[in-house]
C-alpha cells in the first residue's frame, strides 16, 4: 500500500534541475500513506516525473522498491495497493519465460504489461489499485484504477502540465496548482455529503473512474478514461442470467468464492488482522478468515457508552465464538472529537459521512497490532443491506399508484399547513381553528416526519424518489452561490433504462457512486491516515458478478436483508449472535451539536464569516442551526455538510 505522485511537462515550463524537486516535494505530502520509504524517478528528456512513498506489505526487501522499470526497460510504474493474484500470473509469465529478481506484486504487473500489453493486463489484476504507467516506446502516459474503485487516484491540467496523484495534498504542492472551487462540484457535496466521480472540490481536478484507463501521448488536450471492465454491464448481464441452481447451491458457491477472496486477501509479510463491528458483513470476514487460519485472527471494535450507537458487545460474543483475538476501544466523547480538527487533512476535500470518525478510531486501533486489516465493507450493496431499499420500494408502492398531479396537490397543501408564519405559534391564545394543526406539527418532531412525507409525496418517479432518499440538501443550488448542480450518474438516464427491479436499480446506483465516493474514500482515507492497509474482499469482482446473479429473493426474504450471505454466516456463527436491527457505525451528531461541540460549530457558521466568505447562504444556514439548537428540528446531517466544508475552508484557505 503507497501513495503516488507525478506530472508531465509537455513543454518544459520548469528547467530540469527542478522536476526531481518538485515531485518530491508532491509525494511527502504522501508519507502517511507510505512511511517506509521514498522513490523517484524522472526523465529530463520527455518532463516526466513519477513519486511514490511505500509501505511495504509484500516483499520486503529493495527488491519492491518504486517507481520501478521493466526488465525489458519499456515501461516505469508507480504503483498503489495489491495484485491479489499476482502468484498466479508470475507462475504463467514464468512459463512464458520472464524472469524475476524479487517477489513483489509491482514486478509482476510489469512483466504482465509487457507480455500482454496495459489493457489485457489490467483485466487479468484480481486486486485494488491505483498506478501511472509511463511507455517510454510509444511515449505514452497510462494511468489506470481497479473495478469498483477502492484506491484513489486524481488528475488533471495545470495549464500544460498534467498531474495526477493518491490525494489532492499532492497536486496542491505543484507550483502551476490554482485552488479554485469548483462550486458546482460544491452543490453536489451537499446534496450527497460526498463530491460524486468525475468532479472534485478543485477547478480542473478530477476522480479517475473506477474500472478506466486514462492515457495521454502529450498532444491531445481531453483525453477521457476507457472503461476496460463495466460495472454496469455485470449488473445487467448478471439480472438476465440469474443463478438456476438451489438455494443450498447458491450458499455453497457464495461460500466457496468469499473464502478464496478472504485468503487471497491474507497474504502478507507483516502482521494481519480484520475490523470486526458484529455485524453480518464483518462477522462473515473474520469466520472466513479465521476457517483459512492456523492462529488466532486478530480483531478490533470500538465501543460507545451511548448504548443506541454501541455494537461492541455483540462483536465481541462473535469474537468469542471464533476464537479470535478481540481487542476492543470504548470511545469517549472526547476521543470523538479530538478526530474533527483532523478531518480536513485526512479527506483533502469536503466529506461529511460521520461514520468517517469512528472508522479513523478503529484504523488507529488497529494500527497498534496490526499493518492490515480485512474489512467487510461492500455487503449492503451487494446484497440489498441497507434500510432505504425496502424503505423505497415500499413507499414507491403505497403512493406510486396515485396519479402525480393529484400527489403532488396533496404534497403542497401539507407543505404550506406546516410553513405557515411562526407567529402563529408564538401563542396559544386566538389562534385561529385552520392553524391549530401547524401549531401542534411546530410543538413536535411530527413536523419534520410530515415535512420529509410531503417531499416524498412530491416526487415523479421512483427515480426521483431514490433521489430523494439520498440526498441531504433538496435544493443545494439556493444554498451554494451561483452553483448550478451538474450531472451525475444519479439522473444519467441510461442507469434507470435496464429492467431493473426498483430495489436493483438502488442497489446498482449505491455500487457506481456511493460505494466509491463514500464508503471506499471513507476507509482509504482513514486507515491510510494511520499507515493501515485495509482489504476489502467482498469486492473480489468474481464476487461482485456472482451477486449480481443471486435472485432478488435470496437476498430479501421475509423482510430480512443479507438473506444469503447470512446463510454463510450461520454455517461459522450462531444465528442468535447476529440477528438483530441493522446498526449504522455512527456517532450522536445530533446531541454533540447542542452540547459539547456547541461552540465550534457557532463559530463556523457565525454569518459574517459565512457571508464575507461568498460560497453559501448564510440566512438558510441560520434557519437551520436555529431549529436545530432550539430542539424544533434535527438538522444535523445538514448542518454537519455545512460544518465540514467550514473546516475544510479553514484549513485550506
Amino acid at each position: 500500500m503507497c501513495g503516488i505522485a507525478g506530472f508531465w511537462d509537455v513543454i518544459r515550463q520548469v528547467s530540469n534541475d527542478y522536476l526531481p524537486v518538485i515531485v518530491q516535494q508532491m509525494s511527502n505530502q504522501l508519507i502517511h500513506r507510505g512511511p517506509v520509504s521514498s522513490g523517484i524517478w524522472v526523465d529530463p528528456e520527455v518532463g516526466i516525473a513519477f513519486g511514490h512513498r511505500r509501505l511495504a506489505i509484500v516483499d520486503l526487501s529493495t527488491f519492491g522498491h518504486q517507481p520501478m522499470v521493466s526488465a525489458n526497460g519499456r515501461y516505469v510504474l508507480t504503483f498503489n495497493g495489491e495484485i491479489y493474484n499476482f502468484l498466479e500470473l508470475r507462475r504463467q509469465l514464468q512459463s512464458l519465460g520472464h524472469r524475476f529478481q524479487g517477489d513483489s506484486d509491482t514486478e509482476v504487473m510489469l512483466a504482465s504489461f509487457s507480455q500482454w500489453g496495459v489493457v489485457e493486463a489490467v483485466k487479468k489484476f484480481n486486486g485494488m489499485f491505483a498506478f501511472a504507467l509511463w511507455d517510454s516506446q510509444e511515449r505514452v502516459l497510462h494511468i489506470g484504477r481497479d473495478r469498483l474503485g477502492e484506491k484513489p487516484l486524481y488528475y488533471g491540467f495545470l495549464g500544460k502540465t498534467f498531474v495526477f496523484s493518491s490525494e489532492l495534498k499532492a497536486l496542491k504542492e505543484h507550483p502551476n496548482f490554482s485552488a479554485e472551487i469548483n462550486r458546482d462540484a460544491l452543490a453536489l457535496f451537499f446534496r450527497y455529503s460526498y463530491i460524486p466521480s468525475p468532479y472534485s472540490i478543485y477547478q480542473g481536478i478530477y476522480k479517475l473512474p473506477p474500472a478506466t484507463i486514462l492515457s495521454w501521448n502529450g498532444k491531445s488536450s481531453c483525453p477521457q478514461p476507457i472503461p476496460y471492465w463495466s460495472f454496469q454491464e455485470t449488473a445487467s448481464f448478471g439480472s438476465a442470467n440469474l443463478f438456476k441452481g438451489t438455494e443450498s447451491e447458491a450458499v455453497e458457491h457464495l461460500e466457496a468464492l468469499l473464502l478464496d477472496a478472504v485468503k487471497m486477501r491474507m497474504v502478507a509479510d507483516v502482521p494481519l488482522g480484520a475490523f470486526l463491528s458484529g455485524g453480518i458483513d464483518s462477522s462473515t470476514v473474520v469466520a472466513l478468515m479465521q476457517a483459512n487460519s492456523s492462529q488466532k485472527v486478530k480483531t478490533f471494535c470500538i465501543g460507545f457508552n451511548e448504548n443506541a450507537y454501541n455494537e461492541s458487545p455483540y462483536a465481541k460474543a462473535i469474537a468469542q465464538h471464533l476464537g479470535c483475538d478481540h481487542t476492543e476501544f470504548y470511545v469517549s466523547p472526547q476521543d470523538a472529537l479530538d478526530v474533527i480538527p483532523k478531518l480536513p487533512i485526512l479527506y483533502d476535500e469536503p466529506f461529511s459521512d460521520p461514520s468517517g470518525i469512528p472508522t479513523f478510531l478503529v484504523s488507529k486501533l488497529a494500527k497498534q497490532y496490526v499493518t492490515v486489516a480485512l474489512s467487510g465493507d461492500a455487503g449492503d450493496e451487494l446484497f440489498a443491506g441497507y434500510n432505504r431499499y425496502l424503505f423505497g420500494q415500499k413507499r414507491w408502492h403505497q403512493i406510486g399508484w396515485i396519479p402525480t398531479k393529484i400527489r403532488r396537490t396533496i404534497a403542497h397543501t401539507l407543505a404550506e399547513t406546516i410553513s405557515l408564519p411562526n407567529e402563529l405559534a408564538k401563542t396559544k391564545l386566538n389562534i385561529p381553528p385552520s392553524s391549530v394543526i401547524p401549531y401542534l406539527l411546530k410543538q413536535s418532531n411530527l413536523y419534520e416526519t410530515v415535512n420529509k412525507f410531503s417531499e416524498i409525496l412530491a416526487v415523479p418517479d421512483r427515480e426521483a424518489l431514490y433521489t430523494r432518499l439520498v440526498s441531504h440538501w433538496r435544493n443545494p443550488e439556493t444554498l451554494v452561490i451561483g452553483s448550478s448542480e451538474p450531472s451525475t450518474v444519479f439522473n444519467d438516464c441510461q442507469l434507470w433504462t435496464h429492467n431493473f427491479d426498483f430495489i436493483q436499480h438502488m442497489m446498482f446506483a449505491d455500487s457506481v457512486s456511493y460505494l466509491p465516493d463514500d464508503i471506499l474514500v471513507k476507509v482509504d482515507r482513514a486507515s491510510m491516515g494511520v499507515s493501515l492497509e485495509a482489504r476489502i474482499p467482498l469486492l473480489d469482482h468474481r464476487v461482485v458478478e456472482f451477486a449480481w446473479q443471486i435472485p432478488l429473493s435470496m437476498k430479501i426474504r421475509q423482510g430480512k436483508s443479507k438473506w444469503l450471505l447470512r446463510k454463510v454466516l450461520h454455517k461459522y456463527v450462531p444465528q442468535s449472535l447476529t440477528e438483530r436491527p441493522k446498526m449504522g457505525f455512527e456517532i450522536p451528531i445530533n446531541s454533540w451539536l447542542r452540547g459539547p461541540l456547541r461552540d465550534w460549530a457557532q463559530e463556523l457558521l457565525e454569518e459574517r464569516k459565512l457571508d464575507s466568505q461568498g460560497y453559501l447562504n448564510s440566512r438558510l444556514i441560520q434557519q437551520k442551526w436555529e431549529e436545530h439548537i432550539s430542539g424544533k428540528c434535527n438538522w444535523h446531517y445538514y448542518l454537519w455538510d455545512v460544518l465540514m466544508f467550514q473546516a475544510w475552508f479553514e484549513e485550506n484557505f
